[in-house]
């Protein structure tokens, strides 16, 4: 049986990379989708508002900008479908809200769909419990030019991660420019790069007194996140109601 997609942001650099993949896996058909930009050779009903679409479909991917969020949330609540979460930058009330749309609902949500960069959480996460506070913790991530959002949803949660493992005893810093003061050993520094055309890079640094450790992942393709995005979204369908994440994921398929 063919799973049916509503993909939100299907115009957008990386719709058009989830359109495209799709379409090469057998199973996989996006039958609708909803952006407000247009694409005169996209193959199928495209939406200004999601709630226009007349389209039956198994799972809703959205992969948009946190300014579609409401209108994207407001299908979800009605058709009560499975959805992957992949937008980032999300508000508190955003996320708040998807918390209530898990009550009806099983939802899929992560900053970032790379396998490879959960495996640098884990890793991340074991280094910090081993390392600190004897060595101070850094987050370096650069992304291309025309990103909105700084630091990524994914280096915030790479930090979110790696605090949850020391119980919280980390203070998020992004900004220092404003304080002349020695670095605090509980600071976790989270810095952004933008430029060019870089998809997408991630480092977590433990600076130590004598020696420099470094977790690094690099993207080479927007595919490595829509390959994520694809095996969320065969997942997702027939789960109960609840939220799911990477983890869950990686678990199914061992």
């Amino acid at each position: 049986m063919s799973i049916r997609i509503f993909l939100s942001g299907c115009n957008g650099r990386m719709g058009k990379t989830i359109r495209a993949l799709a379409a090469e896996q057998e199973g996989l058909s996006v039958v609708a989708g909803s952006d407000i930009q247009t694409d005169p050779a996209c193959p199928f009903p495209v939406y200004q508002d999601p709630q226009d679409c007349l389209e039956d479909f198994d799972v809703l991917i959205d992969f948009s900008n946190p300014a579609a969020f409401n209108k994207v949330s407001q299908l979800i609540e009605l058709r009560r479908c499975p959805a992957v979460i992949c937008t980032t930058g999300l508000e508190q009330a955003m996320k708040d809200h998807l918390l209530e749309l898990v009550q009806n609902s099983p939802v899929f949500m992560s900053a970032n769909m790379s396998l490879g960069i959960n495996l640098l959480i884990g890793l991340a996460r074991q280094a910090a419990v081993l390392l600190y506070p004897e060595y101070n913790i850094e987050i370096i991530e650069a992304h291309h030019n025309q990103k909105v959002d700084a630091p990524s949803g994914t280096a915030l949660m790479i930090a979110d991660q790696i605090n949850d493992a020391l119980s919280g005893q980390l203070r998020p810093v992004t900004d220092r420019s404003q304080t002349r003061a020695k670095r605090d050993p509980a600071e976790l520094g989270i810095h952004a790069i933008r430029g060019g055309s870089i998809v997408g890079e991630h480092t977590v640094l433990f600076a130590g007194p004598e020696e420099n450790i470094t977790i690094h992942h690099s993207a080479q393709s927007r595919a490595v996140f829509a390959r994520g995005v694809l095996a969320a979204a065969r997942f997702l369908p027939g789960k109960p109601a609840g939220l799911y994440n990477m983890a869950d994921l990686i678990a199914a398929s061992r």
